[in-house]
């Protein structure tokens, strides 16, 4: 069945990753977002704030209790009264977490700006899009990793010791791929408005990138 419009928009505005959608489709969509969401942000918070003794900090594995919480309900259609307060508690889950996490790794600020205003952008970028019916493109969405993907490799670099590398490669990466194809979507924009066509001339959208079908 075709998704509704509010389940599209609100899919690409959660900018999950692989992970999460693989989790998402083996729970079918039977699990509700909203409890999942609220329920991992508690987690972080509580997870963020306690101290390492002799070992990890905990905080660097919040992602992961994060990504087991709501990634089984990524393919839930939204269609619930406040389903849509899920992507911004997503959003707060991931800056926060970028946040608390690099200054209390002693990462330094610019840097964890940098990185946190890139997300930012591209988050706002999408809402922008997709508020004239063009939606995210496949490609670009997998190559960002999504949310999931980008607080796991950082939980990752922390446990390796690479966390400001990490904070640094990111921010480049994510803010060279974010951009240039923002700047590449716009001149390959289609006659009409909203749509966008690749460099074939083909209409691409749906979530995530997915055509609607």
């Amino acid at each position: 069945m075709r998704p509704s419009l509010t389940t599209r928009t609100l899919w690409a505005y959660r900018d999950d990753g692989p992970a999460s959608r693989a989790l998402g489709r083996m729970a079918a969509g039977r699990l509700p977002p909203l409890p999942a969401a609220v329920l991992a942000a508690a987690a972080t918070a509580v997870l963020l704030p306690l101290r390492a003794h002799g070992g990890p900090a905990p905080a660097l594995y919040a992602p992961v209790v994060v990504l087991l919480l709501t990634g089984p309900s990524s393919a839930h259609p939204h269609s619930g009264r406040l389903d849509w307060l899920a992507p911004p508690i997503l959003r707060g889950i991931e800056y926060g977490y970028l946040a608390v996490l690099g200054f209390a790794q002693a990462i330094s600020a610019p840097l964890v700006h940098v990185l946190i205003a890139v997300l930012a952008l591209h988050h706002y970028d999408t809402m922008c899009r997709v508020r004239r019916g063009a939606w995210p493109q496949e490609w670009v969405v997998l190559a960002g990793l999504g949310w999931e993907g980008r607080v796991l490799l950082v939980a990752l670099a922390g446990l390796s010791g690479f966390l400001p590398f990490a904070y640094a490669a990111l921010a480049a990466y994510l803010g060279v791929l974010f951009g240039s194809e923002s700047v590449l979507t716009r001149t390959r924009r289609g006659g009409r408005r909203g749509v966008l066509v690749d460099s074939s001339g083909a209409v691409v959208g749906g979530r995530g990138g997915r055509p609607p079908q």
